[in-house]
């Protein structure tokens, strides 16, 4: 979970001003939470709540999602997910935006196989990104978050990821023309990518920043895959904590906890 939220911080100053290198400072004064976060959190707090019952589990990620998008306004959510948490019946609404991978990491560490990890991210997809692009992000990262906490081997992930989607380009190969895409298939096989071509946590979040785009999406997708793969450098951590608030922080406390 922590990966996924550290990648939002630091993404977060470079969303609307993109920056093509790795050259940059990780952690700004005007680095925040984003919705990514908040979403997140919303799902680890329904993972909390238990996973065995999917239905329940479902209806725990829309009652969460709600009250902290609620207590969280104006934090970058998309104007259909803003009427989604107004509507006093709210449906699913054909999404295929990365809203729905930029907040599925925390089913990956309540699993117990890989069939349970995508089960569970269907069902917190399927409440708003119903498309079948928005499942298939979100089991892409999920499972890819899933393997890195067993240990499984880079080649095994991207056999996963490219289930999905391929990967048919390298991060320098897409760099120069690389622009704002926030559907899953635009921008979750290049968060993956990041990934699997860094040598380190923090190379995965400067590799993602470094194209451009949707970057606190993108470094917080891949953030999520490379803390379960790489762990999390300590001092980056300390800094992080700084930029958390809140029900945010609490809701990471209980869940780092646990698992």
């Amino acid at each position: 979970m922590l990966g996924a939220l550290i990648g939002d911080i630091v993404g977060s100053v470079y969303e609307w001003h993109n920056h093509k290198s790795k050259d940059f400072p990780l952690f700004q004064p005007d680095c925040r939470m984003t919705d990514d976060s908040v979403m997140t959190a919303a799902v680890a707090s329904a993972v909390l709540m238990g996973t065995e019952d999917l239905a329940q589990f479902q209806a725990n990620v829309v009652a969460e999602m709600r009250r902290l998008g609620r207590q969280h306004p104006r934090l970058g959510y998309g104007p259909r997910f803003e009427a989604w948490l107004a509507n006093p019946d709210p449906q699913p609404y054909g999404s295929l935006g990365n809203g729905s991978a930029m907040r599925v990491s925390p089913v990956a560490w309540a699993a117990e196989s890989l069939s349970q990890c995508l089960a569970l991210a269907k069902a917190s997809a399927e409440v708003t990104h119903n498309h079948p692009d928005g499942i298939a992000g979100a089991c892409m990262v999920a499972g890819a978050v899933y393997l890195a906490r067993v240990g499984e081997s880079k080649a095994a992930i991207a056999d996963h990821v490219t289930r999905y989607y391929p990967l048919d380009f390298t991060l320098d190969e897409i760099r120069e023309d690389y622009a704002f895409d926030v559907t899953c298939a635009g921008s979750v096989p290049q968060a993956m990518e990041a990934f699997l071509e860094a040598e380190s946590f923090e190379d995965a979040l400067r590799g993602a920043v470094s194209i451009g785009g949707d970057s606190d999406t993108i470094a917080s997708m891949a953030g999520a895959v490379a803390a379960a793969f790489y762990g999390i450098p300590r001092d980056i951590r300390d800094q992080a904590m700084a930029y958390l608030d809140g029900e945010v922080y609490t809701i990471y406390d209980r869940f780092s906890r646990q698992y």
